[in-house]
C-alpha cells in the first residue's frame, strides 16, 4: 500500500487502495511546520528556554518548564484540558524542548514524538478526501499536527482572495490572546507543503481537538488530540472554527458579500450548515 508520508513519518500513512486512482491533490509532504512568505521566524529554529531535570521524566515539583508554563500532559502522555466543552479557549501547551536535559520519555514531550497512530486517506462520498483511524484512540492522546506553510497575515489575505469558487480552503488561523489587548496570530497553510493533517474534514460535532502546542520555536504547532473515545476505522475531523461562533453575519460587508460559503455536509445535529471561514482575514 502507498504510504503518502514517503517513509517521513513514524508510521505509514496509508492511501485507501480503492482511492488510489483517484485524482490526488499534488503537494510537498513535511511532518513540520516551514517558513513561508510573510513569517519572521523559522519555525524550526529553537527559541524557548530548557529546563535542568537530570531525570528521564520531569516532575511539577522540581522542573522549571512545567512550574513556568503547568502540567498538560498526565503521566501516561494523554492531555488534560481535554474536558473543555462548547468553548473557543483553550490554554496553549509548552513541552520540554531541544535544551531540556531529560529524556527522550518524559512525559512532557508528546506532540514532538511525531505520528504514532496508523491512520488512511480515503475519498468520502460527498466530501472529497477524508482520514479515519485504523486503531483505537483514547481519549485524549494526541493524534497527527496540522502542519503547513507558517504565512503572515497579508499572505493569508492574498492566497484566500485569490482562490476560486471551487477551490478548498485549507489557512487555519490562530489567535492567542496573552493578557490585556495581547493578540498572537499564527497563520498555517498546508495547501502546498503539509502533512496528512490537511486531509481532514471539517465536523461540527467533531471527535479532535486542536490545541496550539510549543515545542522548540514561538511558533505553536498546531495538535490534534482526540476528544473522545475514537473507534477503529472511524473518520477524524476537527471543528474549523476552533469553537467559535460560525453563524453567517446578518449583514455582511461588500467585501465579505463577495466571499460565498461553502455548505457544510458533517451531517452533525448541531450542523451550522456552512463551513467555517474566517472573514476578519479579509477586511
Amino acid at each position: 500500500m502507498l504510504d503518502l508520508s514517503n517513509n517521513l513519518e513514524n508510521v505509514p500513512v496509508l492511501i485507501e487502495e480503492n482511492s488510489a486512482s483517484w485524482m490526488f491533490p499534488e503537494f510537498q509532504y513535511s511532518p513540520d511546520n516551514v517558513q513561508g512568505p510573510g513569517c519572521t521566524v523559522d519555525p524550526s529554529e529553537v527559541a524557548l528556554p530548557g529546563c535542568s531535570c537530570l531525570s528521564q521524566s520531569c516532575r511539577p515539583e522540581s522542573c522549571s518548564c512545567l512550574q513556568t508554563y503547568g502540567q498538560m500532559y498526565e503521566r501516561t502522555g494523554t492531555l488534560l484540558t481535554v474536558s473543555r466543552k462548547d468553548s473557543a479557549y483553550c490554554s496553549p501547551v509548552f513541552e520540554c524542548n531541544a535544551l531540556c536535559s531529560c529524556g527522550e520519555s518524559c512525559c512532557n514531550r508528546v506532540v514532538q514524538t511525531g505520528l504514532n497512530v496508523r491512520l488512511q486517506v480515503y475519498s468520502t462520498e460527498d466530501r472529497g478526501w477524508g482520514v479515519r483511524t485504523l486503531q483505537t484512540i483514547p481519549r485524549g492522546r494526541f493524534v497527527c499536527e496540522y502542519a503547513g506553510e507558517v504565512i503572515g497575515f497579508e499572505e493569508a489575505r492574498r492566497r484566500q482572495l485569490a482562490q476560486g469558487s471551487q477551490e478548498n480552503n485549507y489557512i487555519i488561523s490562530v489567535r492567542e490572546h496573552a493578557g490585556t489587548g495581547h493578540v498572537t496570530e499564527t497563520f498555517i497553510d498546508p495547501t502546498m507543503v503539509g502533512n496528512v493533517g490537511r486531509f481532514l474534514n471539517h465536523s461540527c460535532l467533531p471527535n479532535l481537538l486542536m490545541v496550539p502546542v510549543r515545542v522548540h520555536s514561538e511558533v505553536p504547532r498546531l495538535a490534534l488530540f482526540a476528544g473522545r473515545d475514537i473507534r477503529a476505522r472511524e473518520e477524524l475531523t476537527f471543528d474549523y472554527s476552533g469553537g467559535s461562533d460560525n453563524r453567517p453575519l446578518a449583514e455582511p460587508s461588500t467585501r465579505r458579500a463577495r466571499v460565498k460559503r461553502k455548505v457544510c455536509y458533517c451531517g452533525a445535529k448541531n450542523c451550522s450548515h456552512f463551513l467555517p471561514l474566517d472573514l476578519s482575514i479579509l477586511s
